[in-house]
């Protein structure tokens, strides 16, 4: 067994018993050119105008390289947004919209499973009853008022999803504009129904039937009274 020794400090190593050897390193040397950073500063400005030319040249002419296709190409490959916009995909979601009948009015029926899909309760619906003597009186209502909050909105696409008449869509291609206030994000009914699709299209490829239509698919009054 090692015999302890007092006095001295364990975790210490032992003193060195000569310096190691100084390296010593030559300054290097600069001459005037150097020194004065004129010839650099001449070289590196020499670049830069010879770019600015070019990519002046290419955008005046309309040789720019495409942004998209072209973007790992020689020049300028900037997107000059909003001017120049970058093409979205067919599924992006963009700002909604609500689709309109052939009358005009919307398709919406104020089922509300919009609302209730969505996960960040930004869609507000008010529903009202169709006037006494109306066809559709009894089967559906309609929104008496359709408030979307575009700030709160994710745009994932489930309110698309829930809806049983295709009355709201994303398919605008739009994102939506950068306001200064709050209420310009707040979409109410009647900007909705302006809003159009990529086609400029205010309806929907997808057929709907109107009670009383023969291609009806549900019951009518008459049918039901027997």
């Amino acid at each position: 067994m090692a015999k302890r020794t007092f006095g001295t400090n364990p975790w210490t190593k032992p003193g060195a018993t000569s310096a190691p050897p100084t390296k010593v390193i030559a300054r290097p040397r600069r001459t005037a050119e150097v020194q004065a950073y004129l010839p650099e500063f001449f070289r590196g400005m020499a670049v830069t105008m010879k770019h600015f030319f070019k990519n002046t040249k290419e955008m005046v002419l309309g040789q720019k390289p495409d942004p998209v296709i072209e973007s790992l190409n020689d020049g300028v490959t900037t997107i000059s947004y909003p001017e120049e916009r970058r093409p979205y995909a067919e599924r992006f979601r963009g700002l909604h919209r609500l689709t309109l009948r052939d009358d005009g009015s919307p398709r919406c029926v104020a089922c509300l499973c919009c609302s209730t899909a969505c996960p960040a309760q930004c869609i507000h619906i008010e529903a009202g009853e169709y006037e006494e003597g109306d066809p559709r009186r009894g089967y559906e209502r309609y929104p008496k008022t359709f408030v979307i909050d575009e700030l709160r909105c994710v745009f994932c696409g489930f309110c698309v999803e829930a809806c049983p008449c295709d009355a709201i869509r994303m398919d605008t291609g739009m994102h939506a504009t950068p306001y200064d206030s709050r209420e310009q994000f707040i979409y109410r009914k009647d900007l909705l129904t302006e809003f159009t699709g990529r086609d400029g299209s205010r309806k929907t490829a997808n057929p709907r039937h109107e009670p009383g239509d023969p291609t009806h698919p549900g019951l009518t009054r008459e049918q039901g009274e027997h």
